[in-house]
């Protein structure tokens, strides 16, 4: 069962110069107790995506079409505001990129963890002791003391535990953690992924986790999804679409990262090409204009093609080069 569902997600933004297309036809699911990583270069939809799971898109915004269902219950695009209101931070928990700005900085962190709270319909006390039981679980220091001290008296990497166990505490059915550990060394990066599956683990949550970092999705996740210009181009587990990528895109975002040149060079590696323009997607594969192996069909039409199990690819050359192996 799946404890997130989206199928066919069409958002649009109204501009001055028309309405521009942000997600089109986005589709995956987040089975229970898995975490599901989002990737992707900056403009693919990542951050539009979360808003959208939320309810908490731009004025502009709107969701023409499609349905996000949350426990296999309710669509979430079809919840007033004070539903969504009533789900955010009890069954849907998120933590930020910014752990500064998600905590206030003139409220005591003990004051901000039994705030939270207001729902649990527990006494001052017990919320205090459950504050310092998160606290602990995220491996805060002292975390009686701690409740006393304010954002700005801890570090970077312990603001984002801090945010962590907020996010946590009232032990959700989804947490979608936007891209929490880029503000973090090296160090602390590690160090936050090891907690994350280890409370994940502990509470049995599942994880919807958006990252530009592959290999922090790597180490982290178990599935992945693949997003270019507000489409899903590639999705399976970590191992399918890492060691078998099928999408062009996939392959070249796995060749530009870092952590796979093995010669020392002062020029990474890149992408040439941009983003089409959303306000008129092309017909055919979003990806097509940059692409170093695309033919003439390409510019109509984008299948999605099953490589293997759960492992599906949106792109005209997959069936092609089945054919071609089969034939060999």
């Amino acid at each position: 069962m799946s404890t997130l569902s989206i199928s066919g997600l069409n958002v649009y933004f109204s501009t001055e110069d028309g309405p521009l297309h942000a997600l089109k036809d986005v589709g995956f699911d987040v089975p229970e107790r898995r975490i599901v990583g989002i990737v992707g270069e900056s403009g693919c939809g990542k951050s539009t995506l979360i808003n959208a799971i939320l309810g908490l898109l731009a004025d502009n915004g709107d969701i023409r079409s499609g349905e996000i269902v949350f426990e296999g219950m309710r669509d979430l695009t079809k919840l007033s505001a004070r539903g969504m209101q009533d789900l955010r931070g009890l069954r849907i928990s998120t933590v930020f990129q910014d752990p500064m700005g998600a905590l206030n900085p003139v409220l005591s962190v003990g004051r901000q963890m039994t705030n939270i709270q207001y729902r649990s319909g527990q006494s001052h006390s017990e919320k205090v002791a459950r504050a310092i039981e998160m606290l602990k679980l995220v491996r805060i220091p002292d975390a009686e003391n701690a409740l006393a001290r304010y954002p700005h008296q801890f570090s970077g990497g312990m603001k984002q535990r801090i945010a962590i166990a907020m996010a946590l505490m009232m032990e959700p059915a989804l947490l979608i953690a936007d891209e929490p550990t880029t503000a973090l060394d090296a160090t602390l990066e590690v160090t936050t992924i090891e907690l994350l599956k280890d409370l994940q683990e502990k509470i049995g949550c599942s994880v919807l986790f958006i990252s530009h970092h592959l290999g922090v999705i790597a180490e982290l996740c178990d599935d992945v999804v693949v997003m270019y210009a507000g489409e899903v181009v590639e999705r399976g587990t970590v191992r399918d679409v890492f060691q078998r990528p099928s999408h062009p895109y996939t392959r070249r975002l796995l060749e530009c990262d870092p952590a796979r040149q093995t010669q020392r060079t002062r020029v990474l590696p890149t992408i040439p090409g941009e983003i089409p323009d959303l306000r008129a997607r092309p017909a055919g594969c979003v990806f097509a204009a940059r692409c170093l192996d695309r033919h003439d069909g390409c510019d109509q039409h984008q299948p999605e093609r099953s490589v293997s199990g759960g492992h599906a690819v949106r792109c005209n050359l997959v069936g092609s080069r089945q054919t071609q192996g089969e034939q060999a």
